[in-house]
């Protein structure tokens, strides 16, 4: 069953973090950095499948130097002066099983592109299938995007994903979180294409579970760092506490559930009730019609027949009583 899983990163100075150091790991190379002097060496992993530079179709063939990893990143680290800066956004997608290999790295390069034309950015994509001691289904990618927009001679002004508020809305365009949530949709708008065109009915969908109508607890997510020390036999107390909160959420949406469910059928007992009482108005309020229409028409009768046998004389007072005493049923 195809998954949806959508996430975005940020690579700052304030972490730790280096955009050289990330990249060398994603694509799995040796980078150094020239503004540390460190060298990043991952060239011996084995799981990296498929990796490239996507460009915006403007500079693909006039920026050139990009295409060069150490030479992309190193730009990137050079173009911030500040301690704390952002030097790389990553977005990280799982790829369907479901999918043959080529079809997986289709659908990456398919949003590589989009990212590299709607921002004007670079993107480094690292196409990685699963590692032999976790879930054979984890094929994902990793989409290294520059912070800066690139041209032919070297990396600009910041990328319309990097302003502020106040900047976006001078530009007259969408607040940040509305185009996070536009990048989901266009992941799982090419998600489902690719699915449809390989023949799979699986879908995926961007959106909450509660904004689809589904009543359950979303998976935990557990940190990798948890998920590596538990691999070799480490206990984490992070991993821990996490499943015990989700536990909790699980049975608390459970008792939620039945109390809603008592509400229910205590409202429905209470709706039969009223609709009974309804009923038996609504009978009694017929049955009364009916009487007043079989006293009209005795009525009407009784009328007639006095018409016929009226004479000069005054009628017999026990007849009239009769007559009336049969009228007052």
């Amino acid at each position: 069953m195809a998954i949806f899983h959508f996430q975005l990163n940020s690579l700052s100075r304030r972490g730790g973090r280096s955009a050289t150091a990330a990249a060398a790991y994603r694509a799995g190379e040796q980078i150094r950095d020239e503004r540390t002097g460190a060298l990043h060496n991952h060239a011996a992993r084995q799981d990296v499948r498929h990796k490239e530079i996507v460009l915006p179709a403007a500079v693909a063939t006039t920026a050139t130097w990009a295409t060069q990893r150490g030479a992309l990143w190193n730009a990137a680290e050079h173009a911030e002066s500040r301690r704390d800066a952002r030097t790389a956004r990553e977005y990280v997608v799982a790829l369907p099983a479901e999918l043959n290999h080529e079809q997986r790295i289709g659908l990456a390069q398919a949003f590589a592109r989009h990212i590299a034309e709607r921002h004007r950015v670079a993107v480094d994509l690292a196409v990685h299938d699963p590692r032999s001691a976790g879930d054979a289904r984890n094929f994902h990618a990793h989409l290294l995007a520059t912070t800066r927009e690139v041209h032919a001679n070297g990396l600009g002004a910041k990328s319309v994903m990097e302003l502020n508020g106040d900047e976006r809305h001078r530009r007259g365009l969408s607040s940040g979180r509305a185009e996070i949530v536009a990048l989901r949709a266009r992941w799982a708008q090419l998600t489902n294409e690719a699915l449809a065109e390989a023949g799979l009915s699986a879908r995926v969908d961007h959106r909450s579970l509660a904004a689809q109508g589904i009543n359950r607890e979303p998976q935990p997510r557990i940190p990798y760092v948890a998920i590596q020390m538990e691999r070799r036999g480490i206990r984490s107390e992070v991993a821990d506490r996490i499943r015990a909160q989700y536990a909790a959420r699980i049975a608390a949406r459970g008792q939620s559930a039945r109390a809603s469910e008592l509400q229910a059928a205590s409202a429905q007992g209470a709706g039969a009730q009223a609709t009974a009482v309804a009923e038996r108005e609504a009978g009694a309020s017929t049955a009364h019609a009916r009487l007043e229409a079989v006293r009209a028409q005795a009525r009407q009768a009784w009328l007639q027949m006095r018409e016929q046998t009226k004479s000069p004389a005054a009628e017999q007072p026990e007849a009239r009583r009769v007559i009336d005493k049969d009228l007052a049923l």
